[in-house]
């Protein structure tokens, strides 16, 4: 079974640059750590604070196994830095959602 993890950040919106730039980064770390990565969503009209990323796993174990393997990846290490360091991620919700079959 498939897995998609649907991460909801809210932004600094005076910030949503260094927010895209931490986005665009993620585009060659997630598939090498072993995520099909979906995509990163900005804000566009109406709300100016939310972003999204979606990201899908063969299970909730090679969801793990990514995990560990990100904190081994200096790149992404050095990701999780810039937003920690420049603070425009204010809080992120992560749901783990399985599609829906017929």
């Amino acid at each position: 079974m498939t897995v998609t993890v649907f991460i909801r950040y809210q932004i600094d919106p005076f910030k949503r640059a260094q927010f895209e730039q931490y986005a665009k980064r993620w585009l060659s770390i997630i598939p090498n750590c072993g995520g099909d990565l979906l995509g990163y969503f900005m804000p566009h009209e109406g709300t100016n604070n939310v972003a999204y990323g979606l990201i899908s796993f063969e299970s909730l174990a090679a969801y793990e196994a990514y995990r560990a393997q990100l904190r081994d990846n200096a790149e992404g290490v050095a990701n999780f830095n810039f937003a920690e360091e420049h603070k425009f991620i204010l809080s992120e919700e992560r749901t783990f959602l399985r599609k829906v079959v017929s």
